[in-house]
């Protein structure tokens, strides 16, 4: 019988990865009853990541009141498995930029502290593996607020606390860890970062990310002194230098901030998604996958889904489904694709193509079992 594996992301705007699966399955189904499908639905540690962790682990939402970057009062939810002891914690949540107007944004004075109040309700109900996605900041405080939240204290010269902000990474003098969560060293913590800026200068934190979080360029060069005076204190004091690390300069230095006060290990999105699936053993003697999302063009390869399903293949048959396939005949040939369909051929216009997503994959994927799988 023929195995077939459907393992796609989101149609952002129209239909969740599992949608995705369902409209696939149906379509096939409809020309060749009798075939195996096995539905391992993706994402990268963005939007959509929550969903699809929880068709894995069978967590349950836990929502909760902390900090957003400004200090407001704001509720925040994380999925949680209490059978793995898991936790999947976005921090975009509590610290994202779409929690603040434009007004609001100015990276001097926004911190991490909420997501350090997530993490510490986390490990409080007995996580003993939590997974961080650190995409779409407001911040750019080196992790020092979501530390401040789990025990480690700041000061500056004349021993004053500090909160933890932007700008207090330019008046740091010490870092003192004897009142740290004592559960942060049971825990083993993951990062799901698919960027590889470093923590300073010209492609680090302040200089690429900070104006997009509402900083001037004289704001950007203050972010980006301070974390060279964050990353000469941590040599000096942790004999680590975080600068050399990739992707330490994610999420205003988030990344750095993980390594160093989390012990975390910073992974691609979809690699530590499809470890959670099991993808790589589970797609083993399939005959075909099915793999897609909304737009297909020279990004998807850059450590995008298709990209991680790409990678685990070995000798199966691979099919992508996409709305929109923006791609030059070069591009095309270079790919190891079998079959690609766009969607979006079937519809009258951009609308009618969002609205009726879920029709039209199914229409695509009978044509698709209609020439591949009909004997």
């Amino acid at each position: 019988m023929t195995k077939i594996i459907i393992a796609p992301d989101k149609f952002k705007g129209s239909l969740t990865g599992l949608q995705f699966c369902d409209a696939i399955e149906r379509g096939i189904r409809k020309q060749v009853p009798d075939v195996e499908i096995e539905k391992l639905p993706l994402a990268d540690g963005g939007d959509g990541t929550v969903e699809v962790l929880q068709y894995y682990l069978d967590g349950e939402m836990i929502s909760l009141n902390v900090g957003n970057p400004l200090g407001r009062n704001v509720n925040a939810s994380y999925l949680y498995s209490k059978v793995k002891k898991t936790a999947f914690i976005e921090m975009a949540e509590a610290s994202g930029i779409r929690l603040l107007s434009n007004e609001e944004a100015n990276p001097l004075e926004t911190s991490t502290y909420g997501t350090g109040e997530l993490i510490k309700d986390a490990l409080d109900k007995g996580a003993e593996h939590i997974i961080l996605g650190i995409g779409g900041s407001a911040t750019n405080d080196a992790g020092m607020g979501m530390a401040r939240a789990l025990g480690y204290r700041f000061f500056n010269k004349d021993k004053q606390v500090l909160l933890g902000v932007g700008k207090d990474l330019q008046e740091l003098e010490n870092i003192d860890v004897s009142e740290v969560h004592p559960k942060i060293k049971e825990v083993k913590f993951e990062v799901a970062c698919d960027v590889d800026n470093p923590l300073y200068g010209p492609k680090g934190a302040a200089y690429v990310y900070s104006p997009q979080k509402g900083a001037t360029p004289e704001m950007v060069r203050q972010l980006d002194n301070g974390l060279i005076i964050f990353n000469e204190l941590v040599k000096s004091q942790f004999q680590l230098d975080l600068q050399n690390i990739k992707g330490a300069g994610a999420a205003g230095g988030l990344g750095a901030g993980c390594i160093l006060f989390l012990g975390a290990k910073l992974n691609s999105g979809i690699e530590l998604i499809k470890k959670e699936a099991d993808f790589d053993q589970k797609i083993k003697g399939a005959d075909w996958i099915i793999t897609g999302e909304g737009k297909l063009d020279s990004q998807t390869f850059s450590g995008k889904v298709i990209k991680g399903v790409l990678d685990s293949m070995e000798n199966q048959k691979l099919a992508l489904f996409c709305a929109l396939v923006n791609l030059s005949e070069k591009e095309r040939e270079k790919l190891k694709v079998d079959y690609i369909s766009e969607t979006s051929v079937y519809a009258k216009n951009l609308y009618d193509s969002m609205l009726n997503a879920g029709k039209y994959l199914e229409m695509a994927a009978e044509e698709f079992a209609q020439k591949h799988l009909l004997k």
